[in-house]
């Protein structure tokens, strides 16, 4: 059978660059495994979407749609268009929105047929194999499907314990596309692909979406460094740059040293770049290391130059070691990002200031400012239900003084983001730093990227 599967358009204001879909490709290598044709289309970086998606449509079998809850409506409107141009054609959907919304989503997006509630690499296959008439839908693990007007579910979802076991993303089907882009400048070398090492998050921050708040026995699962490597090689060479999207790529210690240590003596060549580490992960022999296995960027969640607000989201590290990680990015000639959350439910506006000033005392050459979300199914978003200050039904509420969830109304609070970009971007020392950066690296990409930042602002 031939199978398309679609990443969805989303919010056009986005600070991140845009980089491939992997879940989609993830499910497509599974696929391709059993015989199947895939083609993966991503309506974010088609030039003419509607096109390339009624072209598309017409000539599969199954449709699939990754939906998330912040894209919400353009999975919506995208679902119309394709019942528009085949109302017969099966629609499955999935990813993050339908693992935290379960029954919802089917009523959420009235034309979808199935919805995935988890890892969706063995379960796709079942799925085809209905559609083929050799299964069940209510043999099927984790999905809920329609029947007769009816809402049912199928068996429980099975967690992948062994993440070696899955095959490398099928990069292939995606090739047609030029990733890696803020504001169509590109911010890395292209040609740009990216991969994924680990699943979940052992730490337990109270702000974060987690879905251990939903699933059964979902834990922090990795692969081996051995299949990491072998990964890596395998698409040296044929790309320049790749984006490590796992919450925590360096939070097993011995695991980095392991692969920093094999790619060094392997020698590859692509440029690594880390999307999210902690900042007590940072250690001077590891960084070394990184150093001489091509890393190039690496991304940190810092949130607050506050302590106590720090302790109160539970991130479980102090400011000194931010300070650490940062310098020490600097000094190996990494660039440096890091997220810092404006307005929390016990800040005040010294917080705030702090947390501002803090960010700009950092050799960064990047940073992300937003007010603070109670984020659908966070530790937080779940004493605010419970105190029935959000109604569960509210996916993501911004911490409002009048709905007693902060100190700042929505207009304060944006007010203090504006004015943390403008401290951060127009500094004459920043802007003498990423001159003297650029110009060392020979490398204009981020100074002309903060401009555009703050241009927004």
């Amino acid at each position: 059978m031939k199978i398309l599967l679609i990443k969805c358009l989303e919010d056009p204001f986005s600070t991140n660059p845009i980089h491939p879909p992997l879940g989609l490709q993830y499910l497509a290598a599974s696929l391709e495994k059993n015989g199947h044709e895939v083609e993966i289309i991503d309506l974010r970086v088609e030039k003419n979407w509607r096109k390339t998606l009624k072209n598309s449509v017409l000539s599969t079998n199954i449709v699939g749609l990754n939906v998330q809850t912040q894209n919400l409506k353009y999975v919506l409107a995208v679902s119309n268009i394709i019942k528009e141009l085949d109302p017969y054609i099966p629609l499955v959907i999935g990813g993050p929105h339908c693992i935290f919304s379960q029954f919802k989503s089917l009523n959420d997006i009235p034309n979808a047929d199935i919805s995935v509630t988890g890892e969706g690499e063995h379960v796709i296959n079942d799925i085809v194999r209905f559609f083929q008439g050799f299964k069940k839908l209510s043999d099927i693990n984790g999905i809920y499907y329609r029947e007769k007007g009816r809402i049912k579910k199928g068996k429980p979802l099975k967690i992948i314990k062994n993440l070696d076991s899955i095959n490398f993303p099928a990069r292939h089907l995606v090739e047609k596309y030029d990733y890696g882009k803020i504001n169509n400048f590109h911010m890395f070398k292209p040609k740009l692909t990216a991969m994924i090492t680990s699943r979940g998050c052992p730490y337990k921050c109270n702000f974060c979406t987690r879905y251990n708040n939903i699933i059964k026995d979902w834990s922090f699962r990795q692969r081996s460094a051995e299949n990491v490597v072998k990964e890596i090689i395998e698409i040296d060479e044929k790309y320049r740059s790749v984006i490590i999207v796992d919450d925590n790529f360096l939070v097993d210690k011995s695991r980095a040293h392991k692969i920093f240590d094999e790619l060094i003596k392997v020698g590859t060549k692509i440029h690594l770049l880390i999307e999210g580490a902690r900042v007590d992960s940072a250690e001077r022999s590891l960084y070394l290391k990184m150093k001489k296995a091509n890393v190039k960027y690496i991304g940190f969640g810092i949130e607050s130059g506050n302590q106590d607000v720090l302790d109160f989201y539970n991130k479980e590290f102090r400011l000194y070691q931010a300070w650490k990680a940062v310098l020490l990015s600097r000094h190996m000639g990494f660039r440096t990002n890091a997220t810092f959350i404006i307005g929390g439910p016990i800040e005040k506006e010294k917080q705030i200031n702090e947390t501002i000033d803090f960010a700009c005392s950092l050799p960064l050459d990047a940073a992300i400012f937003f007010p603070f979300y109670y984020a659908w199914h966070s530790s937080l978003w779940y004493d605010a239900v419970k105190n029935k200050k959000i109604c569960k039904n509210q996916l993501s509420v911004l911490a409002e003084k009048r709905q007693g969830l902060g100190n700042f109304n929505a207009e304060e609070l944006w007010g203090y983001v504006r004015k943390a970009y403008r401290h951060f971007y127009l500094r004459p020392s920043y802007i003498l730093d990423q001159i003297y950066q650029a110009l060392l690296k020979r490398d204009l990409n981020l100074l002309t990227n903060g401009m555009r930042v703050i241009n927004r602002f």
